[in-house]
């Protein structure tokens, strides 16, 4: 690869700042001169806020990891050990991952060189177009999470096609997943009844892997069904628009996102940056998750979107996933306030989350009765429509009845 030891950080294409590379593979962040003199700057991240709501100019160094913003902009898992690969690059060097991937990441934020230096495969051969063939194949871009996944651009013929450089696209395609069976369709119907409910959802459907050009050829996924979902941190246009998730809000890494925060402190962020609109978005949410026995609702798994560039609000609904249809966990990825069970959540720990975030419990109670009154309507009227198995429908029935959100309803 080519030594660069400086990235320019553009958010709106404009440059904001720059990371640099030292000596002992640490990095540093540091905004430029006009960033910080501009006073209706666009917001990079509420992490970079003070207590008084004042932009953090300083920063300190980091060995290998990037700080925890930058490091949650990149792919985990199985995603990580895919996409490093094909780009050349040592997984756990964050710096050089996030060069090779930084021309399409997660909101309006791209990476590039000061002096516009090409990515180079790691790769021993002499031949001048093998190597700009490789370069332009890898994946360039950074879908973040563990599943593997593709950034597609929509045909008019109800197709989607993976770009040969991975730049662009405004969908979002996930394959089947070899260790769970069936978790596109599961994904889909979860999606479909938070839609019906009235929840923000994005556009999303299945997708026969045969109507899927430019798919690589080194992964697997061909036969079954694929989950689809329109990118809405991209606008109809191909343009960007910033979003970060809670990881990156609380400076916490990729490997802690599960822990060093609870729901209600999601909830007092929300109050705070978005006030009663973003909190009952979330807390119907989360009601809906905990029905549908959802244990993976970790903190990457929210997110805040920036429609004006400054102002946050409650981005749309991803990911959500009946994971108790593939494994006995009853308790959430965080805590509600007190707890962690689904099963024993009620009405009460849900008025303490909202007392200690801040917000009205008025508001909390409201949304959490009408919350349940239309997800059992809604389920009963289209669980039969929905691709999900019998099991996995009397699974999540059994779950949500046993539950003492549900049961303090009637």
């Amino acid at each position: 690869m080519s030594d660069v030891q400086t990235l320019q950080i553009n958010l709106h294409d404009d440059p904001i700042g720059t990371l640099t590379l030292l000596q002992g593979d640490k990095s540093i962040f540091a905004f430029n001169d006009a960033y910080l003199e501009d006073l209706n700057r666009p917001t990079l991240s509420l992490s970079f806020k003070d207590e008084f709501g004042e932009l953090i100019t300083q920063s300190r160094p980091t060995q290998t990891s990037l700080t925890p913003f930058f490091s949650n902009l990149l792919p985990e898992g199985h995603m990580r050990d895919y996409l490093a690969k094909r780009a050349g690059v040592k997984k756990m060097r964050e710096f050089h991952l996030l060069w090779a991937l930084g021309a399409d990441l997660p909101g309006a934020m791209t990476v590039t060189t000061l002096n516009n230096a090409r990515w180079d495969i790691d790769d021993e051969t002499q031949d001048t177009e093998l190597k700009d063939d490789k370069r332009r194949s890898v994946m360039r871009f950074s879908l973040a999470g563990v599943q593997i996944k593709f950034s597609a651009v929509a045909e008019a013929a109800g197709g989607l096609t993976i770009p040969v450089d991975g730049l662009g696209g405004s969908w979002i395609i996930k394959l089947p997943s070899r260790r769970f069976a069936g978790l596109p369709e599961n994904e889909f119907s979860m999606m479909s009844i938070a839609k019906r409910m009235g929840m923000d959802v994005p556009t999303n459907r299945l997708i026969d892997p045969t109507e899927i050009e430019g798919l690589p050829e080194d992964v697997d996924g061909r036969k079954e069904p694929a989950f689809a979902i329109e990118r809405f941190d991209r606008t109809m246009s191909n343009g960007r628009v910033h979003i970060e998730d809670f990881a990156q809000i609380f400076g916490v890494y990729p490997r802690d996102k599960y822990e060093r925060a609870t729901y209600r402190s999601i909830a007092k962020v929300l109050w705070i940056e978005t006030g009663a609109a973003g909190v009952d978005e979330f807390i119907r949410r989360l009601v809906f998750n905990t029905l549908i026995g959802n244990a993976d609702m970790h903190l990457k798994n929210w997110s805040l979107i920036y429609p004006d560039r400054r102002n946050p609000e409650i981005a749309p609904a991803y990911d959500f996933v009946s994971t108790i249809a593939y494994l006995e966990d009853d308790f959430a990825a965080l805590k509600y306030a007190r707890q962690k069970s689904m099963k024993a959540l009620t009405l009460d720990e849900l008025r303490l989350l909202a007392a200690k975030a801040g917000a009205p419990e008025t508001l909390v109670t409201r949304a959490v009765t009408d919350t349940i009154d239309r997800f059992h309507e809604t389920w009963r009227a289209e669980n039969k429509h929905l691709p999900l198995t019998d099991k996995m429908r009397n699974t999540i029935k059994n779950h949500y009845q046993d539950t003492a959100l549900f049961k303090g309803a009637d």
